[in-house]
């Protein structure tokens, strides 16, 4: 097995582990929860730019690799909705749309057949992850609990439920608008797949 996969391979192992420290009622396994997670989102970095670099691109890598990516924020999601943070119904949602259109991909790779991916569903990757990592370091500082006027100030205005609801909301949304975005781009393809 090549490095890449290897490193995909990884990230899957380390998902359960980032959950398990982060619903602990260890405040140290919390904490380490948040640089697990980094660590797996990092090696999704790492591993496409060993295989874009060296061309290790494998079929089993095109298999494994984008249903990795979403095991480890679906896993992340779900965890904001247990500690309550999230909405169950919204994460569903994502996650759904996430591992459908994923499955379609892995499908239209194995088939050879031609699938389009917009810029607007790379962006809606981007801003969920970067939603994701906002939730993580206001979890990791809610840990903390700096003592500091200005940092608990700052902890005190990002810590707004409303406004993460909101936020989770509009995601929701765009992620559904993406889900639309791909049927209308790809509509040959879900054709073929009907027929067949």
């Amino acid at each position: 097995m090549v490095l890449p996969n290897q490193l995909t391979v990884l990230r899957i192992l380390l998902t359960p582990v980032f959950l398990w420290l982060f619903l602990s009622d260890n405040l140290t396994m919390n904490l380490i929860s948040v640089f697990v997670f980094f660590i797996a989102a990092l090696t999704d970095w790492y591993d496409g730019w060993l295989a874009r670099k060296y061309n290790y691109i494998t079929d089993w890598g095109k298999f494994l690799d984008p249903l990795a990516d979403k095991i480890l924020t679906s896993t992340a999601f779900f965890g904001f909705v247990i500690i309550g943070r999230l909405e169950l119904w919204m994460a569903l949602i994502i996650v759904f749309r996430d591992f459908f259109i994923t499955g379609v991909r892995i499908y239209a790779e194995i088939k050879e057949l031609d699938f389009k991916t917009s810029s607007i569903a790379k962006a809606k990757t981007f801003i969920q992850m970067a939603f994701l990592y906002f939730l993580l370091l206001l979890y990791f500082f809610e840990k903390v609990k700096p003592e500091n006027g200005i940092w608990k100030e700052a902890l005190t205005f990002l810590d707004n439920q409303t406004a993460i609801y909101w936020t989770m909301f509009a995601i929701t949304l765009l992620t559904l608008y993406t889900l639309i975005d791909y049927f209308i781009h790809n509509r040959n393809l879900f054709r073929l797949t009907k027929k067949k």
